[in-house]
């Protein structure tokens, strides 16, 4: 790098003078704004921090044995504990949530802040964030970047007071910069950014980011704890850096790289200063950047399921939100009936998912998989009539909870409702609307044609295993499909790879669907939340069916025929004895084997993808079903 880079003393003996006089009182208090009554404590003066009145959440017994055995100090644990302001998307106060929440496993989106610091000669200040810290260690970072406290004097939302205010404290504690060669009208608000960043399995940083620019001279006095080295630098040796992406000497922190690369502008710089030039640059947007994890050379990404958990709460107030809008109540409470039931939302994440894998991610991808889970569940009310299922997700289906009518109305009014949101997706150019409905269309088209084929095979009994794999494709594997590839395309991905995409989408979409089969003779009724067999009683032509019907004549057939589609005449018995026969004629091996070359082919899909920190959790999802009953 051809800057001058200032390196801390990082011996312990500077350390323990550092913090030598922590101090241990601590004031309990209740506060009244958080929704489950947690104990908010107060307190806690840091010599060197020189911090009073700083909010906390107790920490829980497992969270104090992880940062134990990371090996955190006793300063860096305690930081943990501060209280922070959970926020929505649109940077809507929420209420506290302690650091270590925040950040830990899915994480929480909250607020945060970003300091550009130029002095006199227009270089802006850097810091390598220190190699203690327990996220993202060593790496560099704009001048200052922490949160606001969920306390009085950092929630002002008036000019930005708030997060003006913790600017200046954070300052202090990380620079040692006095708060006498600072004032809030130093700070210039530029706009916010919403991203979220991954460091591995267990840090993730999810934040509403607003962005500060001051010019002042000031004097460091950087605290060892949080920062390892600093440096001034010029806008072109900024870029040299960005270039550079040496590991070796740092990498660059995602967020900051998203504020250099992707926001700031070389008129920031000359700017600077200049309180009307800059209040001409600002804006009130909430810049999307999705997920960034992949601009962080090392980063390590999570599993299925706190991926999922990342995002799944931000499709599901997509879906609550589009479905409650109904002037209608108990249209609204038919339609969000199975909703509520819970469901692992695999189809409503799933653009995100694949999109994080491939390409750049943003809140419009999440717009679609509500959007498409919509249909989902709508394919589900309609299901439960036609198949006269009774139990749905352990709780009555939609029909029963209701009446017939209403949840067939339910559906109708669902599907509508999918394609309203639809159009209304963020990120979306208005030439990609129409090619995106269509997609979805044709989707819908396929789901209902391949339920036509299902109903039809009842009454058949000579359906091959080629029809069979028709029907489930439509029915189910091609919502598989259609959420992958539309991930793939939104992420900007090239052609070659959202093929790619759609036939990983495929292959796991039947092997979905033929494991699906397997568990409802495998399983029982607890796990399954609806009766065991039910589809030996209903006479659906499984490929375990299939096969067994294609067997010589003998009683296992035979015992098999005496319970196929009987419905309610089949007694647990019958059905019982129906599940052994299609093991004994080794329709369950035959129907596990497809499974598993289907769940081979979506391997190899994944294995043409570049790699990313995502494709793990695309992998456990190829995975996911086959483990159920490995």
């Amino acid at each position: 790098m051809l800057f001058v880079v200032q390196e801390l003393q990082q011996n312990s003996e500077l350390r323990s003078l550092h913090y030598e006089n922590i101090i241990n009182s601590q004031q309990i208090v209740e506060n009244s704004s958080c929704s489950d009554r947690e104990h908010i404590e107060i307190g806690v003066h840091m010599a060197g921090y020189d911090i009073s009145d700083v909010p906390t959440v107790e920490l829980s017994d497992s969270e104090q044995t992880l940062l134990t055995e990371l090996g955190a100090d006793s300063v860096q644990s305690q930081l943990m504990a501060e209280a922070i302001i959970q926020v929505s998307e649109k940077d809507e106060i929420i209420g506290p949530v302690s650091k270590i929440s925040a950040h830990r496993d899915a994480g929480a989106l909250h607020r945060a802040f970003s300091v550009l610091l130029f002095d006199s000669e227009n270089r802006m200040l850097l810091q390598r964030r220190a190699d203690d810290k327990v996220t993202f260690p060593g790496v560099w970072a704009n001048s200052c970047c922490s949160h606001p406290l969920h306390s009085e004097s950092e929630l002002i939302q008036e000019n930005n007071l708030g997060v003006k205010n913790a600017a200046i404290r954070k300052m202090e504690q990380e620079l040692g910069i006095s708060p006498d060669s600072l004032s809030t009208d130093d700070f210039h608000f530029m706009t916010k950014m919403r991203y979220s960043a991954r460091m591995n399995e267990t840090w993730i940083e999810r934040e509403v980011d607003h962005i500060l620019v001051a010019k002042v001279d000031v004097e460091l006095k950087p605290n060892p704890n949080e920062v390892s080295e600093v440096a001034w630098v010029t806008f072109e040796e900024l870029e040299e850096m960005l270039i550079e992406q040496d590991p070796q000497n740092g990498s660059i922190a995602p967020w900051f790289r998203c504020i250099a690369a992707l926001i700031m502008t070389k008129e920031w710089w000359e700017a600077a200063g200049n309180s009307s030039a800059l209040a001409e640059l600002a804006d009130d947007r909430i810049h999307d950047m999705g997920d960034v994890t992949h601009m962080l050379p090392d980063a390590e990404g999570a599993g299925l399921n706190v991926s999922v958990l990342e995002v799944k709460p931000l499709v599901e107030q997509r879906i609550m939100d589009s479905l409650m809008a109904s002037r209608h109540e108990r249209l609204a409470d038919a339609m969000t009936h199975l909703i509520h039931g819970g469901g692992k939302r695999l189809r409503a994440t799933l653009p995100w998912l694949v999109g994080k894998a491939v390409g750049d991610t943003h809140s419009g991808m999440l717009d679609v998989g509500a959007a498409i889970e919509t249909v989902h569940n709508f394919t589900l009310v309609h299901d439960d009539i036609m198949d006269d299922d009774e139990v749905r997700r352990g709780r009555n289906a939609v029909h029963i909870e209701f009446d017939l009518a209403t949840a067939i109305n339910a559906g109708d009014a669902m599907l509508a409702i999918a394609f309203e949101s639809l159009v209304q997706a963020e990120g979306l150019e208005d030439k990609d609307v129409a090619p995106l409905v269509n997609r979805i269309a044709w989707m819908v088209r396929r789901v209902s044609e391949g339920q036509q084929m299902d109903i039809e095979f009842e009454e058949e009994l000579a359906v091959s295993e080629e029809d069979y794999i028709e029907m489930i494709e439509g029915k189910t594997a091609v919502m598989f499909l259609t959420c992958a590839e539309i991930g793939a395309r939104m992420a900007g991905a090239d052609q070659e790879i959202i093929e790619c995409m759609a036939d990983w989408g495929l292959a796991v979409g039947l092997c979905f669907q033929l494991m699906d089969d397997l568990i409802d003779v495998l399983s029982d009724s607890d796990v399954l939340g609806k009766p065991a067999g039910s589809d030996i009683a209903q006479g659906k032509r499984t490929l375990m069916v299939i096969h067994a019907l294609s067997q010589p004549d003998s009683d296992d057939k035979t015992t098999l025929l005496a319970a196929l589609g009987k419905g309610e005449d089949a007694d647990a018995e019958s059905i019982q004895n129906a599940l052994i026969a299609l093991g004994n004629l080794g329709s369950i091996d035959y129907a596990r084997k497809r499974a598993v070359e289907y769940h081979a082919k979506a391997h190899a899909c994944l294995d043409r993808i570049p790699k990313s920190p995502a494709m793990r959790a695309l992998r456990e999802l190829t995975d996911f079903q086959l483990k159920r009953i490995s």
